[in-house]
């Protein structure tokens, strides 16, 4: 990451510590605080400030919008991980683990109340931005929703895989960029195509965070690697490989899904050697780019100063290149 987009993310972490929820019962205001500081990119905040500063100067006037966001991408991810019953998130405890999952949904609905708190404070066009955020909103849960519905189904298409994570992923960094023009008063087009931009890069980053979880380094992913495979997620990679497994592939690969007993490791190396043999990395690594380019080929159609282009596209770049 540059200094500059360094610099904005010191700026975000810096607000955030000051930020106040609440503070009695302690049981409520704590596991926020706790997720909170756990740290992050922080990428959704910047890509509001980044937008912005496509057409103004002042992003210091929009920085609890920028937070807004941030903060109710924690609370969904406060609710996700009780749905996945995941064991940490950056490297810690999640809020279920460390409390319990009654405290964890109540300590969420709260963040989405403040999320809510800090974007009506916006000195613009309000009935649009809260008109556009319910929606996004709304779309992460469709997007969660198919994702717990393909648990029971035998198969699920790549595109029904794709429009998942652009629901579930993709939309809220499409919004992050469109709430940031919005505030800079930029035009309706200029807005939307930013909102383009976003919702691709959005895809391209569930397939990069797809294929980290199965060849990252464990020390730096913060997450654990291959949790993916040992819960037989529905990720691209595993959809590829099952479409494109040879018999003795797609025998091996299945009676791995059906096993209710194994050891994890065992079959996380199983599973991603089977990966290996098709070129499943690859193969993902491809659908990627292709997604970060479209959301380039959308930057193209704002008619701004390349030089003002330049943080967006090196954070873009960042996205694809990151190893964690």
């Amino acid at each position: 990451m540059t200094n500059n987009l360094q610099e904005l993310v010191n700026q975000i972490n810096k607000r955030l510590e000051e930020l106040q929820y609440g503070t009695e019962p302690k049981e409520l205001y704590d596991p926020i605080r706790y997720i909170m500081s756990l740290g992050g990119k922080r990428l959704r905040p910047v890509l509001v400030l980044l937008a912005y500063r496509l057409f103004k100067e002042d992003h210091d006037q929009i920085i609890d919008q920028a937070i807004a966001v941030e903060v109710f991408h924690n609370f969904t991810l406060m609710h996700d991980d009780i749905m996945d019953e995941a064991p940490l998130r950056r490297g810690k405890e999640t809020v279920h683990e460390k409390w319990n999952e009654s405290t964890a949904i109540l300590s969420g609905d709260v963040m989405m109340v403040k999320a809510y708190d800090l974007i009506i404070q916006a000195d613009a066009n309000l009935k649009q931005i809260m008109k556009d955020f319910n929606e996004c909103a709304a779309g992460v849960c469709e997007g969660q929703q198919m994702d717990m519905n393909f648990e029971d189904l035998p198969t699920v298409s790549e595109e029904q895989y794709i429009n998942m994570i652009r629901l579930k992923t993709a939309v809220l960094l499409g919004f992050s960029l469109k709430l940031g023009a919005m505030l800079a008063n930029a035009t309706e087009a200029e807005a939307n195509a930013l909102y383009k931009f976003g919702v691709d890069i959005g895809i391209g980053f569930q397939l990069k965070d797809d294929l980290l979880d199965v060849y990252a380094d464990q020390a730096r992913f913060g997450k654990q690697v291959g949790g993916d495979i040992i819960s037989n997620k529905k990720t691209f990679l595993l959809l590829k490989a099952l479409e494109l497994a040879n018999e003795e592939q797609s025998t091996n690969l299945n009676n791995w899904i059906d096993q209710s007993a194994f050891d994890p490791k065992e079959k996380v190396e199983a599973v991603r050697g089977i990966y290996d043999e098709i070129g499943i990395y690859d193969l993902t690594l491809g659908k990627m780019n292709e997604y970060f380019q479209k959301g380039f080929e959308a930057l193209k159609k704002i008619e701004v100063a390349e030089e003002n282009k330049k943080p967006l596209i090196e954070f873009a770049e960042y996205l694809i290149n990151r190893d964690k």
